[in-house]
Formats: structure tokens, C-alpha cells, sequence
């Protein structure tokens, strides 16, 4: 018997591991707080996506929603993905120099950031990062990325 895939994010957290879903709610209500207006919270890519509706913006690259910000719970860590991030290299050097100034190691990719737990993130930091791109910023970076 297939195993049921999560449906809504209430039914993705309710399948982490305690320690997991602790660090992914801490980090999801960061996020949230700090989220402008426009992005909607889903769960699709397997994990918490905020991202701009197909019917606000539908000239994706895949016909899907874009995705500003992900969320997730991996075999062995959790994954916080800044599209933003990965698309501004100032933002990354921002975000780069926050886990410094922290004392905070980072564990990073493109636009992957890895965790064990909310503690290992710098999260005013990221808080300002969501907060600093509205729609239409997030918009016009992606357009010129696919240039």
C-alpha cells in the first residue's frame, strides 16, 4: 500500500519527526511574519512553497507557481530554500556576512540553506530577506535571470 502524500501543510508538518517539525515551524513563522503581501503559502515541490500564483504571474518557465521561498524537512536535515538569494548575488553576500556576524556556520548552496535546528540560523536575517522583495521585485529578478 502507497504511503498517503501530505495534501495541505497541516498534514506535512503532522509527518515530520518532533525535532524536525520544531525547527520548520520556528523558520515558518518567521517566514510568515516577515512575508510581503502577494506570495501564498502551499505545499507543492514536496515541501512549504511561498510563491507567486499562476494567475498573478503565468509566464513561468514551467507553468507552475514561482516560488519565492521553500521550506522542508530532508532525510537528515531541513532545507530552507531563498530563491531571491540564489537569483541577487548581494543578497547572498548579505546573508553570507549575517551568519558571520552571528557566530553561525553556514551550510549552503546556491539557494539551499541546510539546518538541524531553527538555532543554527541567523532568523532576523532571514526575516529581512523575505521581507525585503515584493512581488513585483521578485518578479522583474526572475524575468531578467531567464535573459
Amino acid at each position: 500500500m502507497a504511503e498517503r502524500v501530505p495534501a495541505t501543510v497541516s498534514e506535512y508538518l503532522a509527518t515530520l519527526p518532533d525535532e524536525r517539525r520544531s525547527a520548520i515551524e520556528t523558520v515558518r513563522k518567521v517566514i510568515r511574519r516577515n512575508l510581503p503581501t502577494g506570495y501564498r503559502e502551499t505545499l507543492s515541490w514536496g515541501a512549504i512553497a511561498y510563491e507567486i500564483p499562476v494567475k498573478r504571474y503565468p509566464n513561468t518557465y514551467n507553468g507552475k507557481p514561482l516560488a519565492y521561498v521553500c521550506l522542508a524537512s530532508q532525510k537528515n536535515y531541513c532545507s530552507l530554500y531563498l530563491m531571491g538569494v540564489y537569483q541577487v548575488p548581494a543578497l547572498a553576500a548579505k546573508l553570507k556576512a549575517a551568519f558571520a556576524a552571528a557566530g553561525k556556520k553556514a551550510d549552503m548552496g546556491k539557494s539551499c540553506i541546510r539546518f538541524r535546528t531553527a538555532d543554527d540560523l541567523p532568523l532576523d536575517a532571514i526575516g529581512k530577506l523575505v521581507a525585503g522583495t515584493s512581488v513585483e521585485a521578485f518578479i522583474k529578478q526572475y524575468e531578467a535571470s531567464r535573459k
